[in-house]
C-alpha cells in the first residue's frame, strides 16, 4: 500500500480501512484528497487478503464536501481546467462504485455535497442517526452533477428532486427515509450493528461476492432483458464449477463451513 498525506488505510485481518484524513477541515475535498482516494482503491482491488473496505472519515465529520481553498482555486479555472478537474473528481466516485470488494460507508457528523458521492458510491452506508446530511450545490450556483449517477441510483428521480433541487439540509432517520443510507442509529448503535455487517459478509464466498457486483452492475447498466438471460445461465455454470463454488457446495452438504470463514 502507497504512502498517503490524506488519508490513511488500515488493515485488521480481512478488513480494509480507508481512513479521511483531514480532520481539521473536517476532511473537506481536494484535488489531492480525490487522487489518493483512487489510487487507494485500485491498490485495493489487488489485495487478496482484503475482504471487506469500510470508508470512514477521521475528527468530527465523515466530509464536509469541498474544501474552500479547492473551490478558490477552481472559481479561477477556465472551461479545459474544470473539465479535467470534474473528470478526476468523477473517477474517484466510479472507482469506488466499480471496487470488487464489498464496500462499507460509516458516516458521522456530517456528510455534505460531494460527501454524498463518496457513500452513495458504496454498497452500504450507516450513519450516526444526527449526521447532518445537504446537497448543498445548488446555494453555489452548480449542481451536484458528478455524484447525480450513484445518488440517483439510491434514491431514485424524485427524491432526488427534492434534496437535490432544495439543497436543504436532513438529519440520519430522513436520509434513511430517502435509502440514502441503509440504517440510520444511534451513535452508541453504529460500530457494533457495521461489525454485525462485517460478519455476515465474511461467512459469503469473496469471488462470489465480486461476481455478485458484476452481475448487478452488469444487469443494471450493460445488459438488455434478454441479453441477461444466456448471461446469467454462462455465470452460475462458471461459478458452479469454480474452486469456490465447489467448496461451498462440499461445505453445505458435509454440513461443515467452508474454508473462507475465519475462525
Amino acid at each position: 500500500m502507497g504512502k498517503y498525506d490524506n488519508i490513511e488505510f488500515e488493515q485488521v485481518d480481512s478488513v480494509g480501512t480507508v481512513w479521511l484524513n483531514r480532520p481539521e477541515v473536517h476532511n473537506a475535498l481536494n484535488a489531492d484528497l480525490i487522487s489518493e482516494i483512487i489510487e487507494c482503491f485500485l491498490e485495493i482491488n489487488e489485495m487478496s487478503d482484503v475482504r471487506v473496505i469500510l470508508l470512514k472519515g477521521r475528527g468530527k465529520s465523515f466530509c464536509a464536501g469541498a474544501d474552500l481553498n479547492y473551490m478558490k482555486g477552481i472559481a479561477g479555472f477556465g472551461f479545459e481546467e474544470n473539465y479535467q478537474d470534474s473528470l478526476r473528481l468523477a473517477k474517484c466516485f466510479n472507482v469506488i462504485y466499480t471496487c470488487i470488494k464489498p464496500t462499507i460507508a460509516v458516516v458521522h457528523g456530517a456528510a455534505i455535497g460531494g460527501a454524498n458521492g463518496l457513500l452513495s458510491a458504496c454498497d452500504f452506508v450507516y450513519c450516526d442517526k444526527e449526521t447532518k446530511f445537504a446537497f448543498s450545490e445548488v446555494k453555489l450556483g452548480i449542481t451536484p452533477a458528478t455524484i447525480s449517477p450513484y445518488v440517483t441510483k439510491r434514491i431514485g428521480e424524485f427524491g432526488a428532486r427534492d434534496l437535490m433541487i432544495t439543497g436543504r439540509r436532513f438529519l440520519g432517520p430522513e436520509a434513511e427515509y430517502y435509502r440514502l443510507v441503509n440504517r440510520s442509529l444511534p451513535s452508541e448503535e453504529l460500530e457494533e450493528y457495521v461489525a454485525k455487517i462485517i460478519r455476515q459478509l465474511m461467512s459469503s464466498g469473496p469471488d462470489a461476492m465480486a461476481a455478485c457486483k458484476r452481475l448487478i452492475y452488469d444487469i443494471s447498466n450493460e445488459l438488455s432483458f434478454e441479453d441477461s438471460i444466456d448471461y446469467t445461465a454462462r455465470m452460475i455454470a462458471e461459478l458452479r464449477a469454480s474452486d469456490e463454488g465447489q467448496e461451498g457446495m462440499a461445505s453445505f452438504l458435509e454440513k461443515r463451513k467452508p474454508n473462507w470463514v475465519e475462525d
